[in-house]
């Protein structure tokens, strides 16, 4: 018989699978919920049932976007220059770029980066609809905004070399971003000086 009521056991499994989340914090926050009010609790399961149905990808450049939404508002306002694109892993990386206030072009999410170890192979990213949007809106520049990582600077290279042919302005942030930061991570003047100072490559 176990020592911890069903319901508590059961929420501390579900926020054991949270990515950094040990056996130790996940009892921690369930112990937490399990104090706090029954209203921060109900909020916080209508937030997690609203998720799915409340967020979808942006077709054109794959960041997040509300459910009623036909595509991201930096890609669709008119004041964003759609010939310069900024290249990252994840979502949240465009929220960090965002945050510098330096970046008026649009963005395009790969969907992660190359990892064999982890599963990840060139096919599973977005770079076929890169290719197709490098046409399509007569992109001028790519800016290959991936972390300072192995991995980030093995996906810049697999661009880089697909991106060739197409006779394209590619340039890479790298000023500023010390080894094995991820981009979501970096300060916002660190960031914003990375791309400001963007080279050729």
């Amino acid at each position: 018989m176990s020592a911890v009521p069903k319901a508590l056991a059961e929420l501390i499994e579900a926020l054991g699978q949270l990515p950094g989340v040990g056996p130790r914090s996940a009892e921690r926050y369930a112990y937490f919920l399990l104090k706090t009010s029954s209203f921060k609790s109900e909020k916080l399961a209508k937030s997690l049932n609203n998720l799915h149905g409340g967020v979808k990808q942006c077709p054109a450049t794959f960041a997040l976007i509300n459910a009623d939404q036909d595509e991201s508002p930096l890609y669709s306002n008119p004041d964003r220059d759609k010939t310069t694109i900024a290249l990252v892993a994840e979502p949240f990386d465009i929220i960090a770029l965002e945050k510098t206030n330096s970046f008026k072009g649009t963005y395009h999410v790969l969907g992660g980066l190359i990892s064999p170890i982890d599963g990840i192979e060139p096919e599973q990213l977005h770079i076929p609809e890169l290719k197709k949007r490098i046409q399509d809106d007569k992109v001028k520049e790519i800016i290959l905004a991936t972390n300072a990582s192995v991995e980030g600077e093995t996906t810049a290279l697999y661009i880089q070399q697909e991106l060739l042919p197409l006779d394209i302005k590619l340039t890479r942030i790298a000023q500023g971003l010390p080894m094995g930061v991820d981009l979501e991570y970096a300060d916002q003047i660190t960031l914003g000086r990375a791309l400001e100072r963007r080279q050729n490559i």
